[in-house]
């Protein structure tokens, strides 16, 4: 693009009469990519055609600011970048009709014609590599040559609208705090203290002064101190607000409306700024506030916008319950790491006998989906019933621990990770991990043994035959097997299980499960109150893990029904499950220690994929639900490199705690061989 291109659009914009042809002609040459010119060189070109062009600079200006003088800027200022007071689902169902049928656009309002003029531009970058002084310099040189009538017409306009807005967005504001769902996170908005309230009774004095000094130039504007700290204390009950959504319960709709009083105080305080800048910075605050609205306007009927906004403190509220619960399965001592092994163990007991269920009705003939049905609650109901005995299933661990080493990176400074000490945690995590793997693998294979052998014994007929045989140890195979593909795919429905576990625990908390069980007319006639307050507190405090067992099971046990429907190779290698079907095909079958080492191997590397595909998954959620990252990835790796390499079983095993143990053992038959 050259200077003459940039001559030749000032020519053909002073030649045009209509203001929005004009200004959606402008931001398209700015914004178009094809010219293989960089937006910020092209703003140049239009500031020199400019300059050199006085007379087609006028004509522009005079076109433009007795449009702007005249078209209602209000609803921009108080709609663009702003989320809708109908709420998210009504929100969204608006977008989405948008989409398919448009509404038409009213060339006298400026918020439509923005809409209009960056439809389809909702990626901004070209708007952000725009040379900001040379794009400042462009408006400065059409109003310079401008005649003065339009420039006062315009600017006087200008504020009229910016004062209706901050009123009505003040009157918003102070709107909010009736709302039930904000009212059940902090029972004192129904103060009359609130700070909601006292800023719009202080920005009704602020617009009361400027709407005096339209018409009487030397009235000075009402002091903005009391009013700037009115705004500070509603920022500080947003957080406050937000804060409590995230540890008693939030909803799509609280998150909608936490996140539009924010926006909203923004848009206040830009506004203001505006208002009570000096003529030097003036110019410059308007250009940035014009920016702001521009990008807005691009992301306007943006479905993805709207959702990544709206669920992010949602997805926050739900990291939280899991990281709550991930601190129960980080081990740090001796005796958390065999106690973890203790509780594994027992759920590798009760996975073993589900296997055998399992392997009974598989056996049975029953039709694809009938048996895909039994399958599922034979999975659910033995997972709940895990957690029900304070069990651990190796694989439950992941989606719990990532949310705890999110917590802990948000922590670091700045959100910047800390990388030794987030070394030493992923360490913990990842030897805490492999305990339940062991605990859940050792006693799961014991078992299985034992009752194949005893089935042998009894009845001299092995539990399983030849072909089934077959069929488990080929389902172990990383190769013919597809394990580890299938493994990968049990570690997606492990990551949901997580976030639907999650889901459930913020759910209880919005809904304050407790207290509705405690007070239910039926539970009051069938319960005592000792029993139906134990009843509401167990109820409440597992009603998340209880569902996202249960639904594990269920995403487990259908998934090769979905196979068979679709003829796509789908099913699920769970470790705990392929420990057992092992060891009732190592006794069945009599396959040789060689034979059973190697497929245990096959078994704990499925048992690796499980854990770092939820693991890596649920991270990268908690990580993008609290805003934060780990900023250097590779610093990170070194690190964890370094302690593993200092030394290596620790990563695996408490190697210093076993040391520790020994240590003081020897110590212990010093002193009595000193006492002797």
């Amino acid at each position: 693009m050259d200077t003459l291109s940039a001559v030749a659009l000032v020519r053909s914009l002073s030649a045009q009469p209509c203001p929005v042809t004009l200004l959606s002609t402008l931001i398209d040459w700015l914004s178009y990519s094809e010219f293989g010119t960089e937006p910020a060189q092209r703003a140049a070109k239009l500031r020199e055609a400019l300059q050199n062009n006085p007379r087609h600079s006028a004509e522009i200006g005079d076109v433009l600011f007795n449009w702007l003088g005249e078209v209602n800027i209000y609803p921009a200022l108080v709609n663009l970048g702003l989320f809708s007071r109908s709420g998210f689902l009504r929100e969204m169902g608006s977008r989405l009709y948008e989409r398919f049928n448009p509404a038409p656009r009213d060339q006298n309002d400026f918020a439509d014609v923005l809409v209009q003029m960056c439809d389809g531009k909702s990626d901004a970058r070209w708007l952000h590599k725009l040379n900001k002084d040379d794009v400042l310099a462009c408006f400065s040189l059409i109003a310079q040559h401008c005649s003065a009538g339009a420039l006062q017409k315009m600017t006087a306009h200008f504020r009229e609208e910016s004062l209706y807005a901050l009123e009505m967005l003040a009157i918003w504001v102070a709107a909010e705090e009736i709302e039930p769902d904000l009212m059940r996170l902090d029972r004192r908005l129904s103060s009359i203290d609130s700070p909601f309230i006292a800023l719009s009774r202080e920005m009704n004095l602020f617009v009361e002064s400027g709407r005096r000094r339209l018409i009487e130039p030397d009235v000075a504007l009402h002091d903005t101190a009391h009013l700037q700290v009115m705004m500070q204390q509603s920022r500080e009950q947003v957080e406050r607000l937000r804060r409590r959504g995230a540890g008693v319960g939030s909803s799509v709709s609280v998150a909608h409306l936490l996140e539009r009083l924010e926006q909203t105080l923004d848009r206040i305080d830009m506004l203001l700024d505006v208002l009570t800048s000096d003529a030097d910075t003036q110019p410059v605050k308007v250009q940035v506030m014009l920016m702001v609205l521009v990008e807005a306007s691009g992301e306007h009927n943006s479905i993805s916008a709207l959702w990544r906004s709206s669920t992010q403190m949602l997805s926050k509220s739900i990291t939280i319950n899991k990281s709550g619960h991930g601190e129960h399965y980080i081990t740090r001592s001796r005796a958390e790491f065999f106690t973890l092994m203790r509780s594994a163990a027992g759920a590798g007991v009760i996975i073993a006998l589900m296997a055998l269920i399992k392997i009974y009705v598989e056996g049975q003939g029953f039709s694809p989906l009938h048996k895909s049905l039994l399958v599922s609650l034979n999975y659910g109901l033995g997972f709940v019933l895990v957690h029900m005995l304070h069990f651990t299933i190796a694989t439950k661990q992941p989606a719990m621990t990532a949310a705890s080493f999110a917590q802990e990176v948000e922590r670091g400074e700045n959100g910047r990770a800390v990388n030794r000490k987030l070394a030493g945690l992923l360490i913990d995590v990842n030897r805490s991990q492999w305990a339940a793997v062991w605990g859940n693998v050792s006693s799961a294979v014991l078992l299985a043994s034992s009752i194949a052998l005893l089935t042998v014994v009894i009845t001299g007929i092995p539990l399983l035959n030849t072909e089934m045989v077959a069929y488990q140890l080929k389902s172990l195979s990383p190769v013919s097997g597809l394990a580890l593909f299938y493994a990968a795919i049990a570690g997606v429905w492990l990551f949901c299980a997580g976030i639907i576990a999650g889901f459930f625990d913020n759910r209880a908390n919005c809904l304050e499960l407790r207290l509705r069980l405690y007070h239910h007319p039926l539970l009051k006639r069938l319960l005592s109150d000792n029993c139906r307050q134990r009843f509401a507190d167990y109820l409440h405090d597992n009603y998340g893990a209880l569902a996202g067992n249960f639904f594990f099971g269920v995403l487990l046990g259908m998934t090769g029904y979905l196979g068979y429907l679709t003829g796509l190779p789908l099913d699920i290698r769970h470790v705990a499950f392929s420990s057992a079907n092992l060891g009732y095909s190592a006794v069945s079958g009599e396959i040789g220690i060689l034979n059973f080492l190697l497929h245990l191997v096959f078994v704990l590397l499925i048992g690796f994929v499980n854990l770092w595909v939820s693991f890596t998954l649920a991270l990268t959620i908690a990580l993008r639900a609290r805003g934060t990252k780990i900023s250097r990835f590779r610093l990170l790796l070194k690190s964890i490199w370094e302690q593993a390499k200092q030394q290596p079983l620790q990563v695996f095993f408490p190697v210093d705690m076993i040391r520790q143990t020994l240590a003081e053992a020897d110590r212990t038959d010093s002193k009595a061989a000193n006492k002797h």
